[in-house]
């Protein structure tokens, strides 16, 4: 076929494709452990991803779901930290083990033709992690060495104040990291919440990439075979939200501050609520992207800063949502004016219909790159599964992202951007 370089080929926006998320399957092991698996992708590479019920809001201890995590690789009854960070490395791998919210995570990337090799490393650190107390004993200092640095930053500070002031600091997503409770962090605290949370009869586990049955099969001969009793992965804990009652704090951090830290939260529906997928584009339209409101008004029009966003934050427990930008300390005040009368415009005035176009197709366009690659797709399976949902929640939410009209963009911004509602922090 010859091309025809003199016309330019036709431009189509993203909001006119089809958008179908490929199905994963869904198979249990051989002891009943849930199994997710995607072939796909065109190189020889694969994830696979252990989750556990192992995040902040399982942790009976602060600080002790994070200390767990960053100390599940110092090493086990037969191999050290050293060389199990050796054995990666041999065979080009990464092993990545992030505690978050809700859940924690064990992420091994690699060659295909290495997945044999390297499982029963990971198989190995989930049943017989030692947590040697020299290495927590190392973690902890240069733990606090790293907080002590971040809390001169009003970023940081502001971070933390802006979560407990949402949902009170007791609340594991209002909780922030102290000094005191790294310092009280024991050897016995991460053994134990290893043990309980970090059971193979309570994982879920993930695989993609350029795989079929030999890589599925490994899999079940390492993971399929401990005996398990596996249980109800619903959490019985339950947690009070106790927000700040002053809605406006204002925090003097650094005497020689140049900038200010401005953060403007509210708790904001998850994705279990029927809302969750216009407030996705209403949001977006407002302060979700480089060329949002808030963007285009507090950086390229008063020059104030040089980002703001807001973002969504949806865990499995509520969700919320965050105005988070940095700005000169002698505009402070004027910025957040700002960000004010944006949200009165958003919530007083429908958005032009090409401004809303422009916002879905930039919603739309992102997605397609999402469903590229396996890695992502698995990314987008997991949030979908380990939120208890299914695919037609994605399904749903593509019908909104095209649908969804200037007056309901207005009929949201109404009933969750009334700034009344919004906590404040400000730390310089």
């Amino acid at each position: 076929m010859v091309l025809d370089r003199k016309n330019a080929p036709k431009i189509h926006d993203a909001i006119s494709f089809d958008y179908a998320l490929p199905l994963i399957n869904q198979d249990k092991l051989d002891n009943g452990t849930p199994f997710y698996w995607l072939n796909a992708g065109v190189q020889d590479v694969v994830e696979v991803d252990w989750v556990f019920p192992a995040g902040v809001w399982q942790e009976p201890k602060e600080g002790v779901a994070q200390a767990t995590s960053q100390q599940l690789k110092s090493g086990t009854s037969t191999k050290t930290s050293q060389e199990i960070n050796e054995a990666l490395e041999f065979y080009g791998a990464s092993l990545r083990v992030r505690a978050g919210n809700d859940t924690s995570t064990v992420s091994l990337f690699t060659l295909t033709k290495h997945l044999h090799a390297l499982l029963p490393i990971v198989h190995e650190l989930l049943t017989d992690a030692t947590f040697p107390e020299e290495e927590l004993n190392i973690y902890k200092q240069n733990t606090l060495q790293r907080l002590l640095v971040s809390l001169r930053k009003c970023d940081f500070v502001s971070n933390q104040l802006i979560d407990a002031a949402v949902f009170g600091e007791e609340h594991p997503y209002g909780r922030f990291t102290k000094r005191e409770s790294i310092e009280a962090i024991t050897q016995e605290d991460i053994k134990g919440f290893y043990k309980n949370n970090y059971d193979l009869s309570k994982v879920k586990i993930f695989m993609a990439g350029k795989i079929g049955k030999k890589e599925t099969q490994q899999i079940n001969d390492l993971f399929g075979k401990n005996v398990v009793e596996h249980t109800s992965d619903k959490s019985s804990s339950s947690f009070e939200i106790k927000p700040i009652t002053n809605r406006k704090q204002a925090v003097d951090n650094d005497p020689n501050g140049l900038q200010g830290a401005i953060r403007i939260a509210r708790r904001f529906p998850n994705r279990h609520h029927e809302d969750f997928p216009a407030l996705v584009v209403t949001n977006t339209l407002f302060g979700g992207y480089f060329g949002s409101r808030l963007m285009s008004n507090i950086r390229e029009d008063k020059g104030y800063t040089y980002g703001i966003y807001s973002s969504m934050t949806p865990m499995i427990n509520d969700g919320s949502l965050t105005i988070q930008t940095e700005v000169g300390k002698d505009v402070v005040k004027a910025a957040i004016d700002e960000v004010y009368k944006e949200m009165d415009m958003l919530c007083n005035e429908k958005p032009a219909d090409d401004e809303l176009l422009l916002v879905k197709n930039y919603l739309l366009g992102n997605l397609l790159g999402d469903l590229d690659g396996p890695f992502s797709i698995l990314q987008r399976w997991r949030t979908i599964i380990l939120h208890g949902l299914s695919i037609d929640t994605f399904d749903r939410n593509i019908e909104v992202y095209k649908s969804l009209t200037p007056t309901q963009v207005l009929d949201q911004a109404q009933k969750y951007f009334n700034k009344a509602d919004f906590h404040e922090v400000v730390v310089i």
